[in-house]
């Protein structure tokens, strides 16, 4: 993890860019498997499933039975864990949902908007090195809450069992959670070759609306790919990452702790920390490689560090400046006035507060949502929540009086624009009213 102290401020966009592949050689790559997969459907899949997890399917679609055999193979520990996360993330995400209001702009014209769920959504669950069942809660529910009519779920098969089912199966965790919520289509596909499956459909796997989910670079660039044919998406959400603002009352043992919980999702990670002295920076390292040599996933999280920084900025305000244009996906202010420093804190997928509010307390229970806006992308983008899954309709109702009350506005700025059948549309109705 390198050290910065001093810099300038026309160095920070070259200090704070993410690990990033070639473009041009990724979108080949993933261009191949996308046109692949539209033109030969479930052929495709399972000759990349093969090729890319090493696992031979004869059938996608994960079957009833497997669903109800994947209860058995948790701890009663872990499956009240995941009820207890459900139910947080539930009540957090039916706040969101606001009542019809009608409003009244003027007499006899009424204006509203509803919110209605996107038919069809698709959600990708990373398996890979680790099977992210929690993403599950945190994209399943809201969607649930929105009323879409048809979730399905993509997600790697098991290339090998190592206590996770024969070759093949899918992640118990992942399908005890999944049918905790009500999803039942279930489908063994991961990587490029799944988005493709859902944004086109093949024999077995359903096109959709609009896909979620969190990936790896050939994921997110599948993902943005698609967009070109139509199909929407959550978010360019890429690699997990987190920035950390530490000043002389963090604990240096959280603060690495916190590091470490992103930096090993991937070799692809990143993690930020930004220290008020020297001295703060010091303290964290050195916890940093003391809990890194306990770590199962050692090897991950040193790639990840390798590609992450430290860097020391005195003045409060400058590190609010820095943290604004970094644009962290996960912000964590273990600072003594981390409330204040929130405030002023508008580029962010999600803020953590104090001492102890770790990052991943809001990654499993807390109730906020974990799919959030990587790469800098949330100076412009909100992590997923109901608002994800809906479309707003708006509507508006005129009465006799109200169409006349309007008339003479709307008459005036068609003509002044030269759109003649637009005033008469309004005109017509009004003429008619006075002949009767």
């Amino acid at each position: 993890m390198k050290v910065y102290k001093n810099l300038d401020k026309k160095d920070w966009k070259e200090i704070l860019r993410r690990p990033v592949m070639d473009n041009a050689s990724l979108e080949k790559a993933v261009s191949k498997i996308l046109k692949s997969v539209k033109e030969k459907g479930d052929k495709a899949v399972k000759k990349y499933s093969k090729e890319f997890d090493g696992v031979s399917l004869r059938k996608l679609q994960v079957s009833d039975k497997e669903i109800i055999d994947a209860e058995k193979l948790l701890s009663e520990e872990l499956k009240q864990a995941i009820q207890q996360a459900a139910a947080n993330i539930r009540l957090f995400h039916e706040k969101q949902i606001n009542p019809v209001e009608i409003i009244e702009t003027m007499p006899g014209v009424q204006c509203w908007r509803k919110s209605i769920g996107i038919e069809k959504v698709g959600l990708y669950i990373p398996g890979g090195t680790a099977p992210l069942f929690s993403t599950i809660l945190m994209l399943g529910i809201p969607a649930m809450i929105a009323q879409c009519n048809e979730i399905i779920l993509c997600t790697p098969p098991s290339p090998q069992g190592e206590g996770r089912g024969e070759v093949g199966e899918v992640h118990p965790a992942i399908l005890y959670t999944a049918n905790l919520i009500g999803i039942s289509k279930i489908f063994k596909a991961g990587g490029v070759q799944a988005i493709a499956a859902m944004a086109y459909g093949t024999e077995t796997i359903p096109q959709v609306y609009k896909i979620f989910g969190p990936g790896n670079q050939y994921v997110t660039c599948a993902k943005q790919l698609i967009q070109k044919d139509g199909i929407a998406i959550d978010m360019p959400a890429g690699p997990s990452e987190v920035a950390v603002y530490a000043d002389e009352t963090a604990v240096p043992s959280f603060v690495a702790a916190d590091l470490l919980s992103q930096a090993e999702h991937g070799a692809d990670s990143q993690v930020v920390l930004v220290g008020s002295s020297e001295t703060v920076v010091g303290r964290v390292l050195e916890e940093l490689t003391v809990q890194l040599n306990l770590l199962p996933r050692k090897e991950f999280a040193e790639k990840a560090l390798e590609n992450s920084k430290a860097i020391v900025i005195k003045e409060e305000a400058e590190a609010i400046e820095l943290l604004n244009e970094y644009a962290a996906e996960h912000l964590i202010l273990s600072c003594a006035n981390a409330d204040a420093v929130a405030e002023k804190i508008i580029n962010a997928g999600s803020i953590f507060l104090g001492n102890y509010s770790p990052e991943s307390v809001g990654d499993y229970a807390s109730g906020t949502n974990h799919t959030l806006p990587t790469n800098g992308y949330a100076k412009a983008y909100s992590g997923v929540s109901v608002d994800s899954f809906v479309k707003k309709i708006t509507y508006q109702k005129l009465s006799e009086e109200g169409l006349k009350n309007i008339s003479g506005t709307v008459v005036a700025m068609a003509d002044a624009e030269g759109l003649e059948a637009h005033a008469k549309a309004v005109l017509i109705r009004r003429n008619v009213k006075s002949k009767m």
